[in-house]
């Protein structure tokens, strides 16, 4: 089951055109990613990068633009898994704003790696666990 995060389409988020700049899509895409860490595994994302010293880079991603993300709007943000593997993870984002329209969707793939080497490294159980319960089907 996916996480719902809401986040407001902020100022420094808009080109000349009036509408949010696709770079800072994925920007909100990430600071969502990390809060949904805490939601599903119970863990934040700076305790997993600082403390357990794992993190989850995305290797891969593809991405859909709807409808433009406008200056104003509240974006809720549908998170879940789409796939676990060993090392890697499937991630599938959906944005919507405050009148339900789907505005962008991404598919993303991140992989497990030491903080510390960089190699990647086995999904640990506890996080696991946490993921698993959120896999959609």
């Amino acid at each position: 089951m996916a996480v719902e995060i809401q986040r407001a389409v902020e100022f420094s988020m808009i080109d000349m055109a009036n509408v949010a700049y696709y770079p800072r899509i994925f920007d909100l895409a990430h600071k969502v990613f990390e809060e949904a860490w805490l939601l599903m595994c119970g863990v934040s994302y700076p305790t997993l990068i600082n403390e357990q010293r794992v993190g989850f880079p995305v290797v891969s991603l593809n991405s859909t633009f709807h409808a433009p993300l406008r200056y104003g709007d509240t974006i809720t943000a549908s998170v879940g898994i789409t796939s676990i593997g060993t090392t890697s993870l499937g991630w599938k984002y959906v944005f919507q704003n405050q009148s339900g329209e789907t505005l962008w969707v991404s598919e993303q793939a991140t992989v497990c790696v030491d903080m510390d080497t960089m190699e990647k490294q086995p999904i640990p159980e506890g996080l696991r666990q946490g993921l698993q319960q959120h896999l959609e089907d």
